[in-house]
């Protein structure tokens, strides 16, 4: 699709990180997108753009995951699944499938909130990817759903239900409305988005994988069907693979956009925007460039927008990290303490974990970058028990952390370590080095593939902290500077999510306080910016 020289336009993807999942919506002159957010606490993140382009977290709509004692340690695999946004009577609806426990809404009068607890629409094994509609000229509600076949057996099928108006209860048992085993070559049909569009019930929803698949879109003029199928988007001789399930979106002006994710291993589902127009062959949507996905494309005919991305970086003022963190499983009391000053001050939690950052609750996470850049932050290892440790870790099946530990003997010393995907414990990285003072800077430089290279520097004359105490970075030259630790580390997903970034502080299995460690100046530092002409 060529672009005039004189267009401004936007390149993909729009969101370089995992955003799983995503769903889009406008309301006004504002636009609003969620995702998927699994066992990761808060949930449903959700996000805000002027442009469809540039956007910024600007909150969560689900602060814990219940029930409480289920999402008490990591669920990587499960929890919100799949969610869809709309804008419904005056308030903002979410609907997603928890597969171990049904389908679930929230719904509040703004975007930031107050948002109502957890709601259970309807219980059961393997209900997943849940999409409302409320036709407004009839006063009917509908819901569809897809199917896990890892909970319920079944898969490859959608569900369509009435549903009561107030979006509280399903009116019905539910009829299979698609039946993807009876279109030849389809399989693993999921992710539904429900719709109405001259005259039509549309039904966008991805299926073939979320690695190979494609974009399908299927239209009735009765809510239970029958339906009729099309092929809208898929690779084709592009380097987009999918690509994968998203939502449709119309600007005032009446473009149409369509927001949809693309896997890529380490960095999870990256989300890349596509122009749509309805109309092709039939009156069906035509997406991308005649059904392929664009690499660049004229940006959305939008009031012109400030560059933004969700944010990275933190000072933790007051002790309090932004909305890009996320913890691992429901936070409790004490792991992290607010104070008056900045910097994140985390508990060296006790656990019979301490092996095994993958099993441990309190890692403080953030999504991996999908540009390369280099990432670091300051860490001073405060008062505490040998065994007390804390650091800065890749996450994933396999993981990586590099940071500080007190010894048997009191000192504190720089660690390196690691864990294979099939390993049940970690295992040096590099061998301990001595870290003066109890301080250190901690880099990972991130590069392409998501390899990853680990570096430290304990020796920062004049850091946040105040003077050091040594002139020695421990090695016997009296320099400072960072110096590379251990082997390149490969950063893989876990099952669902891409690769994290985590700040975390543990302390063996004991009685009585175990320390604390204070982290400063959390920062991303993206090393090759692309520039939008």
């Amino acid at each position: 699709m060529s672009v005039r020289p004189d267009e401004p336009v936007y390149r993909n993807p729009v969101l370089d990180a995992d955003w799983s999942d995503p769903d889009v919506i406008r309301v006004g002159d504002d636009f609003y997108l969620t995702a998927s957010s699994f066992g990761r606490v808060p949930g449903l993140p959700l996000l805000h753009s002027r442009d469809l382009v540039n956007w910024t977290l600007v909150g969560h709509a689900l602060q814990r995951l219940e029930p409480e004692s289920e999402f008490a340690v990591p669920r990587h695999d499960r929890g919100v699944w799949a969610p869809s946004l709309r804008h419904h009577d005056g308030r903002f609806w979410i609907f997603w499938g928890d597969p171990d426990q049904g389908i679930f809404q929230v719904n509040a009068p703004e975007i930031r909130g107050p948002w109502t607890r957890p709601h259970l629409v309807k219980a059961g094994k393997g209900l997943i990817d849940p999409c409302p509609l409320w036709d407004d000229e009839t006063g009917e509600a509908y819901l569809v759903h897809a199917w896990a076949k890892s909970r319920s057996g079944v898969k490859n099928r959608l569900t369509g239900h009435r549903m009561h108006p107030h979006g509280t209860e399903l009116l019905d048992e539910g009829k299979v409305i698609v039946d993807g085993d009876r279109i030849p070559g389809w399989f693993t049909l999921e992710g539904p988005k429900l719709y109405q569009h001259d005259g039509w019930f549309w039904i966008l929803a991805p299926a073939g994988g979320v690695e190979t698949g494609w974009q399908g879109a299927f239209r009735s003029r009765a809510f239970f069907g029958p339906y009729e199928e099309k092929v809208v988007l898929e690779q084709k001789d592009t380097d987009v693979n999918g690509p994968h399930q998203g939502g449709w979106v119309r600007t005032p002006s009446g473009e149409d956009w369509f927001l949809h994710f693309q896997q890529r291993g380490a960095y999870g589902r990256v989300v890349h925007l596509q122009p749509m127009r309805w109309g092709g062959g039939g009156g069906w949507p035509v997406i991308g460039d005649d059904g392929a996905p664009v690499a660049e494309h004229r940006r959305p005919n939008l009031p012109p927008q400030q560059p933004a991305a969700p944010a990275t970086d933190d000072d933790f003022p007051g002790g309090r990290p932004g909305r890009q963190w996320q913890w691992t499983a429901n936070p409790r009391d004490g792991w992290a303490t607010h104070h008056s000053a900045d910097g994140l001050r985390l508990t060296c939690v006790r656990t019979s974990d301490a092996h095994d950052l993958r099993a441990l609750p309190n890692v403080l996470t953030q999504r991996l970058p999908g540009p390369p850049c280099t990432v670091e932050v300051d860490l001073r290892l405060d008062d505490g028990e040998p065994g007390a440790r804390a650091g800065l870790a890749v996450l994933g099946d396999a993981y990586s952390w590099i940071g500080l530990e007190r010894g048997p003997d009191g000192t504190v010393r720089l660690v390196h370590r690691f864990a294979e995907t099939v390993a049940e414990r970690e295992r040096d990285a590099a061998p301990p080095r001595p870290a003066p003072g109890g301080r250190a800077r901690l880099r990972v430089d991130i590069g392409a593939g998501a390899r990853c290279r680990f570096s430290y520097d304990t020796h920062v004359p004049y850091g946040p902290y105040g003077p050091y105490d040594t002139e020695d970075a421990g090695d016997g030259t009296g320099e400072g500077g960072f110096r590379p630790s251990g082997q390149v580390f490969a950063a893989t997903p876990w099952r669902w999510v891409g690769a994290l970034l985590g700040l975390v502080a543990l302390a063996p299995t004991g009685q009585g306080h175990a320390g604390t460690a204070t982290f400063t100046q959390f920062r991303i530092r993206i090393q090759e910016k692309r520039a939008d002409r």
